[in-house]
């Protein structure tokens, strides 16, 4: 094994070089245990912990390596080692963090292409597949569909729901409909992985992800769960991120289902998203228009005509309040977290001042 078949590029080893970093060894993050991170290097895996320094003068969750990262690494003992560096990031796959308002959680990073997984019988959501490209747009991460479990449907309901893709979905993206029973479809999915590329597999709990990366990769590399009679749905078991490298070629990383994607997009991804109704709010008569109630809204009028799909606007008003919000609450933290660096500052000058 190389370090280019873990992704290793000439722009890290640029970085590597221009930074000092040549006495430390490069390895990637292939997996993370509550601040405690598995690297893979070509000389084997370390269980590895961050310097004190990086951790001290980190401002945020998201300064702390990530599944995908690229890490300079210091080995000591047989299998231990210490992370004085992370190298810049290339992407980053990321929603709003669950419960922490104004903050986001890392789903992945280095990322080239992500499988966006939905089952075709009763999970499937339109909405939550727009949620998802949302976030791989903003990620600058290159979407692609996969469609799975299309054995449970008739031909006819498959057909009827790729028109439905086609008529909410920007055209360009690739939509890949598959069975993980009869390996029907897998072949244009394998195109994707390739060596040297990373690719992740986001999707709700049971729409078959773990199931998906075993026949990519040919053997059971994650364990899946039983069919359950009562939802028709696999049972959840991926419990954590991993990176796996793929003997054929390729860098696959697993996630667990996500309940809630929530959107944290500050650049364009839900543009990107909505396309068709972007460039219909060229067409509108004011600029500042909001696309709800204004007369020579050309949003709403192609709305009233049938042009513009009912459910495509309302997900796209939801998701657009939602980032609003997301935006306001980042702002605040941004505002108390400055307070709170004055005060600990003052607090300091205080304490140097009584010594004198």
């Amino acid at each position: 094994m190389t370090l280019e078949d873990l992704g290793y590029n000439e722009q890290l080893e640029s970085y590597r070089l221009e930074n000092h970093l040549t006495q430390f060894e490069p390895g990637r993050v292939i997996s993370e245990h509550k601040e405690r991170y598995v690297v893979k290097t070509v000389e084997g895996e370390y269980l590895a912990e961050l310097l004190g320094n990086l951790r001290f003068t980190a401002e945020s969750r998201n300064d702390f390596p990530a599944v995908g990262d690229w890490v300079a690494i210091a080995p000591y003992d047989d299998d231990k080692a210490l992370i004085h560096a992370i190298f810049p990031r290339s992407s980053v796959i990321e929603r709003k963090a669950v419960g922490r308002s104004g903050q986001t959680q890392i789903i992945a990073t280095n990322v080239d292409y992500a499988l966006i997984v939905q089952a075709v019988d009763r999970d499937f959501n339109l909405n939550r597949l727009e949620r998802y490209l949302t976030i791989c747009y903003a990620s600058k991460v290159n979407p692609v569909i996969v469609l799975t479990k299309i054995d449970l449907i008739t031909a006819d309901e498959l057909n009827k729901i790729m028109d439905n893709l086609s008529q909410r979905i920007t055209p360009g993206i690739p939509i890949l409909p598959v069975s993980n029973v009869n390996g029907m479809g897998l072949k244009p999915v394998a195109a994707y992985v390739k060596k040297g590329k990373t690719i992740c597999l986001l999707g709700s709990s049971g729409v078959g992800k773990s199931t998906l990366l075993n026949q990519l990769a040919g053997k059971e590399e994650m364990k899946t769960g039983d069919i359950s009679s009562a939802v028709n749905k696999g049972k959840h078991t991926t419990t954590h991120r991993e990176l796996i490298l793929m003997e054929n070629g390729g860098i696959l990383i697993d996630n667990p289902g996500m309940r809630e994607v929530g959107i944290a997009d500050t650049t364009g991804g839900l543009e990107m998203t909505f396309e068709a109704i972007v460039e219909l709010a060229d067409s509108c008569k004011f600029k500042d228009c909001t696309h709800q109630h204004e007369k020579g809204c050309a949003v709403l009028e192609a709305l009233d005509s049938g042009e513009l799909d009912e459910a495509a606007y309302e997900n796209f008003l939801k998701m657009q309040r939602e980032r609003t919000r997301f935006e306001s609450s980042k702002a605040e933290l941004r505002r108390k977290d400055k307070s709170m660096g004055k005060l600990y500052k003052r607090i300091q000058a205080e304490k140097r001042n009584r010594k004198f």
